[in-house]
């Protein structure tokens, strides 16, 4: 609910009640004493409900309070602001209510109640009977308001569960990407050292560690980015190759968006992580490029024995391709294998 309309309900109120005030007190009605008893409970239900100051418990009790004393107006205060404040309570009523056959019941008693006042006041300014009736018309004004919030409510609570998972897939990406590149090249140093081959592993330690800087700087650009659109794909791929001894080219030039950057970004991280699991000292080779409505990243090894693993990584490339409207496959390619990824651009 926005501002204006937090506003709108309660100024309503308050004009209308201003008004029938001004007006009874002008010209008084036949039955002074019960006009002026229904209409201070009607104006204050009406406020109470449309400021929002009414217990969740003992809100029905005041929304029929509310239709129940500003009914008999109709009859009691015919000539006066008062009558909207019927049309008022019940369009109340359809809104707060939340069972719709208790919101008709109420507004349909409103317009029996409007309808018997104006019977038996013998006023001469008293509206024909079948007027009288539509007094509950506007509880489906309310019930209607009342989806429409509703609607909305439940596309802001979607549109947060697919943020919370694209953040998740963020956080699998870049920190389980740099966790598993780390063991690698630990688990590479260990079988070395045991070797009796010192320097190697020194070397892959020193990867490790290289892998772990990446790491951190990677996750401060995801962040950052979960903010802003600054990644420059090319740039970060190229930075991502390097980083793993990979090759890198590009054909074709253009811009995308952030979604599209971090799930080419994260696919070739997942790839490449895949490769030097599955085919260690295997060359690998990163394409990116540019169609005149698509984008597609390419990463392919050389690796004889490779095969696809049975963790999230490729499942959760598959997500994020699919949820941007794209494709990913992954299998046996030329001498090795292959991911191939194409996002709508």
């Amino acid at each position: 609910m926005t501002f204006a309309d937090e506003m709108f309900r309660p100024l309503v109120v308050l004009v209308v009640s201003a008004v029938a005030v001004v007006q009874l007190a002008g010209r008084p009605p036949l039955l002074p004493a019960l006009t002026w008893a229904l209409t201070a409970v009607a104006v204050a239900t009406a406020l109470a409900s449309a400021l929002g100051r009414v217990p969740v418990r003992a809100r029905t009790a005041v929304v029929v309070a509310s239709v129940l004393a500003s009914a008999p107006l109709f009859g009691l205060a015919p000539a006066t602001a008062a009558v909207a404040l019927v049309f008022v309570a019940c369009g109340t009523a359809g809104r707060e209510l939340e069972s719709r056959q208790l919101a008709i019941g109420v507004a349909a008693t409103g317009a029996v109640l409007a309808m018997v006042s104006t019977w038996v006041s013998g006023s001469p300014d008293v509206p024909p009977w079948w007027l009288c009736l539509t007094a509950g018309l506007p509880v489906f004004l309310g019930m209607i308001r009342r989806e429409r919030d509703a609607a909305a409510a439940a596309a802001e609570y979607a549109a947060a569960l697919e943020e919370r998972g694209r953040i998740a897939r963020e956080i699998h990406d870049v920190v389980g990407h740099a966790l598993s590149g780390i063991a690698v090249q630990l688990d590479m140093a260990d079988a070395l050292h045991a070797a009796g081959k010192s320097e190697e592993a020194n070397d892959a330690v020193l990867r490790a560690r290289a892998l772990a800087v990446s790491g951190l700087k990677e996750t401060r650009r995801a962040v950052h980015a979960l903010r802003e659109d600054t990644l420059s794909l090319p740039e970060a791929l190229a930075k991502l190759a390097e980083n793993h001894r990979a090759s890198f080219r590009v054909a074709g030039a253009g811009e995308v968006g952030v979604e599209v950057t971090q799930a080419v970004l994260r696919t070739a991280q997942e790839a490449l992580t895949n490769a030097h699991k599955h085919a260690p000292g295997a060359d690998v080779d990163l394409v990116l490029e540019y169609e005149s409505t698509s984008v597609r990243l390419t990463v392919s090894d050389n690796g004889q024995n490779h095969r696809e693993g049975s963790g999230m990584g490729l499942a959760g490339m598959r997500e994020r391709a699919a949820l941007l409207g794209g494709t990913l496959a992954a299998g046996p390619g030329g001498p090795g294998w292959t991911v191939r990824l194409e996002l709508p651009r």
